[in-house]
């Protein structure tokens, strides 16, 4: 039987994020959450993989102890265990920092694992790091993007859009895949499954003392990665009515927001003008 592994996270549903303006790092305690949409695709190959070959899947996430809803979530839907990463050591980890900390976990809790299945990114940061990341943790083959995977004997066999052609990949496991959002449309639970996974799902919660981590060297004291601004866009709109001839508007859309455009465009838009009126 296949021994599938899904990292999965919870990132918040809200329009407004609550940063703290201190870290530069999101309230996730405060913020209401939900699984990210790219894990549940690769959730969703999971249990394809479990309906077609036979597997057993454990769901892991890192997180606040509020968290354990996305893992109970997932049980819901057909996975067979979850663990919970949780401590505040390790808070406000950057992607290095996550993989190396979940891979700690994935080798101590799951050892012998075949595959590991990643959502492609998340929708709170969009970096698409933490899939390669883990691969290196890990020192496992791997492959990102992926659409479509089918298991032959001991190989996976994998399909993926680059650019205009489809790639066909093999890859011997134990290995990782980061699942895209094209394929493995992802599932609901129902009403029964959800109220037996809030009450008996196997969801297991292990701090930095669980896994004998140094906490030297996870949370946000040991990741490089640092944050220097957070803000939200200004959503200030202005409407502004120009008269005139059309020299007159193009004059003043320069002085207005000239230093808006780059310097070469501007240029290149003056030196034409000049020499329209040249010709004149």
């Amino acid at each position: 039987m296949l021994k599938l592994i899904v990292c999965i996270k919870q990132v918040p549903m809200v329009s407004e994020l609550p940063w703290d303006s201190r870290t530069n790092t999101l309230k996730r305690e405060i913020a209401d959450g939900m699984i990210n949409p790219g894990c549940k695709h690769a959730l969703e190959a999971a249990l394809q993989l479990k309906r077609q070959y036979g597997a057993d899947i454990t769901v892991i996430t890192m997180g606040p102890p509020m968290a354990e809803e996305i893992l109970r979530e997932a049980a819901a839907l057909g996975a067979d265990r979850g663990i919970l990463l949780t401590d505040k050591a390790m808070a406000g980890a950057d992607t290095l920092i996550t993989s190396y900390t979940l891979a700690r976990a994935i080798e101590k809790e799951c050892p012998g694992f075949d595959l590991v299945l990643c959502g492609s990114c998340t929708s709170d940061s969009e970096t698409a790091q933490v899939g390669p990341q883990l691969m290196e943790e890990l020192g496992i083959p791997g492959a990102a993007y992926v659409e479509n995977i089918q298991l032959k004997n001991r190989t996976l066999i994998m399909k993926r859009e680059s650019d205009d052609f489809l790639e066909t990949l093999e890859m011997d496991l134990p290995g990782l895949v980061t699942i895209t959002t094209r394929q493995y449309a992802p599932g609901y639970a129902s009403l029964a499954g959800l109220q037996d996974a809030f009450d008996k799902a196997d969801i297991r919660k292990l701090s930095a003392g669980d896994l004998n981590l140094d906490i030297k060297k996870i949370g946000i004291k040991a990741s490089p990665t640092k944050i220097l601004k957070v803000y939200s866009p200004s959503a200030e709109k202005e409407n502004i009515m120009l008269k005139g001839s059309a020299k007159k508007i193009v004059d003043t859309l320069f002085e207005k927001f000239g230093d808006k455009i780059s310097g070469a465009i501007g240029k290149d838009l003056k030196t034409h003008d000049h020499e329209e009126n040249d010709d004149k």
